[in-house]
């Protein structure tokens, strides 16, 4: 068995989801886990599934220095068709690999999943100006000296796109502290 399959067993054994293992520097090994509902993963969860691995590390050899056990955060990275369906309308940013119209970078809302002509699943992100003024951090405006004329609304717009021309796809942080709103 390789070393991620071992961390994903264990983690999976325990009822949780494995997202990810990555070896860092001076020994470090960062596991990343997830609940398969949407509940937030707890600090008991993460000292749970952390005395857990630390048993079958130390049984299947493996080397380590320091082991730190987290959830996938606010802005999580969606990497698998199981993310984009389970995270489907709410706000992401999208990263692509190869700018489309002059940007690679896109934020909007995720739409469900529609199959593609070559059978992969094609996803995409709707946005106007309402949606987009709505998910901007407020920042102080100017003051007027006299009454602009607000410009015209624009109409909907969209980006379709494959998990494979997907750099980087991850949610947009919701910092109210009142959870995503539905």
């Amino acid at each position: 068995m390789q070393q991620s399959e071992i961390i994903a067993a264990t983690v999976q054994g325990l009822g949780y989801q494995f997202v990810e293992a990555n070896w860092a520097a001076a020994g470090l090994l960062r596991v990343t886990i997830d609940h398969a509902d949407a509940s937030p993963v707890t600090v008991d969860d993460c000292e749970r599934v952390s005395r857990q691995l630390q048993y079958a590390l130390e049984v299947e050899g493996l080397d380590y220095q320091r082991l730190e056990v987290s959830s996938p955060g606010l802005d999580r990275l969606l990497r698998t068709p199981q993310d984009m369906q389970r995270f489907a309308g709410q706000a992401v940013d999208v990263h692509l690999r190869m700018a489309f119209q002059g940007r690679k970078r896109y934020r909007g809302v995720l739409q469900p999943a529609v199959d593609g002509a070559d059978d992969a699943p094609r996803y995409r992100i709707v946005w106007d100006d309402e949606l987009l003024a709505q998910l901007q951090t407020p920042r102080p405006r100017p003051r007027a000296t006299a009454k602009a004329r607000p410009p015209a609304p624009q109409p909907p717009q969209e980006l379709c796109f494959s998990l494979a021309e997907v750099r980087e796809l991850r949610l947009v942080p919701v910092l109210d502290f009142r959870g995503r709103r539905t």
